[in-house]
């Protein structure tokens, strides 16, 4: 009764909590097109993607416990998964390089437990808590074991998104297409010398501090101090791109109403492939 229940709280929170479900679709739209290609060659299940949703709401935000990013790592966390972490560069808020990190630790999870659910709830309390606790309850899955509160409701709260998001319009959620925060086409510049002055960059591309800030988060002060041998990208959106009106004229049934993430892939039924 308590796998249904809980299952059931999570739909009732995050389906009458209107307006923050509908930020998170509007957020999804943008940003899942990015991370799906990211868990599918990392060989992580798609459903992961509701992880960050949950974490962060695919905001840049910081937790009571210095967490940041997407992905909420913490900064020993982070560097101990690749990610760089410096008063210039924090690479939590690069929300390509932070899935790609998080999808090493999901991946050492599972090595560990050999069950992605597990591998999810780990993700909240940590690999050695979740190894203790099923230790010391002797049960073998995350839904027959007993742990606080945040990560008893941690993949209900993953389902029950999910659940809503691919089937949006079952929920009450009857939105257009052009009422999502679609994704916006970038470039790429790399740069392998130090840049004095990000302002001063900025506007030699043709875009202003905050655009440049806006599409490169991970950048945290106003340069960038670039290492003998090592470069950086950085990411600014193709010219025209920052405007709705150009961004809705490519965009495929505007005004039909959206009823699912774009470029959700799907995946075989084995019980390893989802979080169910």
């Amino acid at each position: 009764f308590y796998v249904r229940e809980g299952l059931d709280r999570e739909l009732l929170v995050n389906n009458y909590w209107h307006s923050n479900t509908m930020l998170l679709l509007k957020r999804a739209y943008r940003y899942f097109p990015m991370i799906e290609p990211v868990l599918k060659k990392n060989g992580v299940p798609d459903d992961f993607k509701y992880l960050a949703l949950i974490e962060s709401g695919l905001a840049n935000v910081v937790s009571p416990s210095n967490a940041a990013g997407f992905w909420q790592f913490l900064d020993k966390t982070a560097r101990q998964y690749g990610l760089e972490v410096t008063a210039e560069v924090d690479e939590r808020y690069h929300a390509a390089k932070a899935t790609e990190a998080a999808c090493a630790y999901l991946n050492a999870s599972f090595r560990i437990y050999k069950n992605w659910t597990l591998s999810a709830a780990s993700y909240n309390a940590g690999m050695g808590r979740i190894s203790r606790e099923l230790s010391r309850q002797q049960v073998n899955n995350y839904y027959d074991l007993y742990l606080n509160q945040e990560t008893t409701r941690y993949v209900y709260r993953i389902l029950a998104l999910k659940l809503i998001y691919e089937n949006p319009t079952r929920y009450g959620y009857l939105l257009r297409h052009k009422d999502m925060y679609p994704p916006v086409p970038t470039y790429s510049i790399q740069t392998d010398t130090s840049i004095k002055d990000l302002i001063t960059f900025a506007n030699r591309q043709n875009v202003n501090y905050r655009i440049l800030k806006e599409f490169n988060p991970w950048l945290r002060t106003d340069g960038l101090t670039v290492k003998s041998g090592n470069s950086y990208t950085i990411e600014l959106p193709l010219e025209g791109y920052t405007n709705y009106s150009k961004l809705w004229l490519e965009m495929e049934d505007a005004d039909s109403i959206f009823g699912r993430i774009p470029g959700k892939t799907h995946y075989p039924g084995s019980k390893n492939d989802t979080l169910h």
